[in-house]
C-alpha cells in the first residue's frame, strides 16, 4: 500500500495536480574505510538504509524463479578505492557494497569482476565508476547494481569502438540481475551489454546518455533471455536503445527516448530493434524526435501499444503476437503522456535514506516510487 500511495503522489506532482510531500532524505555517510565492514542490521547510525519493502524488491523478470536479492543478509561495506571495490565485488560471500565518491579505474577500461550475491550501490548521488567496467562472468547470479554513475571510458576519435570492449556493465550467461537507477555516459563501446543466454534480468530507471552503441542484448543463437526494461531515459544515444537479439521475452514499458545522436545516419540510428527470433512487447513509452523508433526483423515479433510518438520518422513496425507480460508477472503502467516528466525526474542516481534496520539499500521513498 505504501508504494502505491507514493507512486500516486509522484504522478500527481509530475502532472501538476498538486504538491508532493517532501520525503525525508538523510544524506549521511559513514566514515568507514574499505577494510571495515558492518553486519547487516547493525545499529550504527547511518551505516544502513531504510527497511526493505516492495519498492526495494526487484520487479519484472528479475523477480521470478527465486527472485533477485543481491547481497541481502551479507555484510555492508563502504568502498572509496578501486582496490576496495575489487576486493568485495569478487568475494565469494554476499556483500552490500556502498560506493562513496568517484573511483577511477586503472588501467583505462579495466574490468572489475562482480561475483554472485552482491549489491553494489552508489552512496547518495555521487557514487561513480570512471573509465572502468563491471563484469559478470558466466554463471554469475543474484546481482543488484544501483544508483551508480558509470562514465568516461570513451576513446577520443573512436566513435564506433570496433577495436575496444570497454563496456559500462557487461554480463555473459548470468542470471537474476537487477540494474536500477544508474547513469551511463560516454562509454566505449556498450553502456550495458547483456550477452550469451543471460536470463531473468530487469533494467529499470536508468539514464543512458551520449553514446553510440548503447544497450545490446544477445550475441547468441539460443532464444533464452527474459528481460524487463522500464522507466529508462535514452538521451543523446544513437543505436541499440536497446537492440534485442534472440530474446525469448523482451518487455519494454514506460521508457523515454529523446535527443537522438547522429540522426542523419539512415540505418544505424534507431530506437528499439526486435532482432532474430525475439518476441518484444512495447507499452506506454514516449519517443520524441526519434528516427526508426521501433523495428523488427521478419523473423521476430513486436507488439506495440499505447506509446506516444512525437516527430518520429522511418520504421514503425509491428507484427506477430509476441507474448503477454502479465502471464509472467504483475506490473502497473504509467500513462505515456506522463513518461517525460516521471522519467526525467526519477531516473538515474537518487538520494538514499539511511536507517539502522535494513538488510538492503533503499532509495529515498519518493524517488524509489518509479521502480
Amino acid at each position: 500500500m505504501g508504494r502505491v500511495l507514493v507512486t500516486v503522489a509522484a504522478l500527481v506532482a509530475v502532472l501538476g495536480l498538486g504538491a508532493l510531500t517532501p520525503a525525508e532524505a538523510d544524506s549521511k555517510t559513514d566514515s568507514k574505510t574499505d577494510s571495515e565492514a558492518v553486519s547487516a542490521g547493525s545499529s550504527e547510525p547511518g551505516s544502513l538504509v531504510s527497511p526493505a519493502g516492495a519498492a526495494d524488491t526487484a520487479h519484472g523478470f528479475a523477480s521470478l524463479e527465486g527472485g533477485t536479492t543481491g547481497g541481502a543478509g551479507g555484510q555492508v561495506v563502504t568502498v572509496t578505492t578501486q582496490a576496495g571495490l575489487e576486493r568485495y565485488a569478487a568475494a565469494e560471500q554476499p556483500y552490500v557494497i556502498r560506493v562513496a565518491g568517484t573511483i577511477t579505474a586503472e588501467p583505462f577500461g579495466a574490468n572489475i569482476a562482480v561475483a554472485s550475491d552482491k549489491t553494489i550501490i552508489g552512496v547518495g548521488t555521487t557514487g561513480e565508476l570512471v573509465q572502468g567496467e563491471l563484469h559478470l562472468a558466466p554463471g554469475t547470479h543474484n546481482v543488484i547494481i544501483r544508483n551508480l554513475t558509470i562514465r568516461d571510458s570513451s576513446v577520443e576519435g573512436d566513435w564506433d569502438c570496433k577495436d575496444t570492449d570497454f563496456d559500462g556493465i557487461q554480463m555473459d550467461t548470468a542470471h537474476h540481475v537487477w540494474i536500477d537507477h544508474n547513469r551511463f555516459s560516454r562509454i566505449c563501446d556498450g553502456q550495458l551489454d547483456i550477452r550469451k543466454d543471460s536470463e531473468y534480468v530487469t533494467v529499470s530507471s536508468n539514464r543512458f546518455e551520449d553514446n553510440n552503441k548503447t544497450f545490446g542484448i544477445g550475441w547468441t543463437p539460443n532464444v533464452k533471455t527474459q528481460i524487463t526494461i522500464d522507466h529508462n531515459w535514452f538521451r543523446g544515444t544513437k543505436q541499440r536503445n536497446p537492440s534485442a537479439d534472440n530474446c525469448a521475452f523482451a518487455h519494454l514499458y514506460n521508457n523515454y527516448m529523446t535527443a537522438q545522436a547522429d540522426p542523419g545516419d539512415p540505418v544505424w540510428t534507431y530506437g528499439n530493434w526486435s532482432r532474430g527470433a525475439t518476441r518484444m512487447v512495447i507499452e506506454n513509452s514516449y519517443y520524441d524526435g526519434v528516427q526508426h523508433p521501433y523495428q523488427a526483423d521478419a523473423t521476430a515479433e513486436l507488439v506495440q501499444r499505447g506509446s506516444i510518438l512525437r516527430n518520429t520518422t522511418g520504421r514503425h513496425e509491428e507484427w506477430g503476437a509476441a507474448f503477454e507480460p502479465r502471464d509472467f508477472y504483475a506490473y502497473r503502467l504509467d500513462p505515456a503522456a506522463a513518461v517525460p516528466g516521471l522519467v526525467s525526474r526519477f531516473s538515474g542516481p537518487q538520494p538514499l535514506r539511511f536507517t539502522a534496520t535494513a538488510t538492503q539499500p533503499s532509495l529515498d521513498p519518493e524517488e524509489e516510487s518509479r521502480s
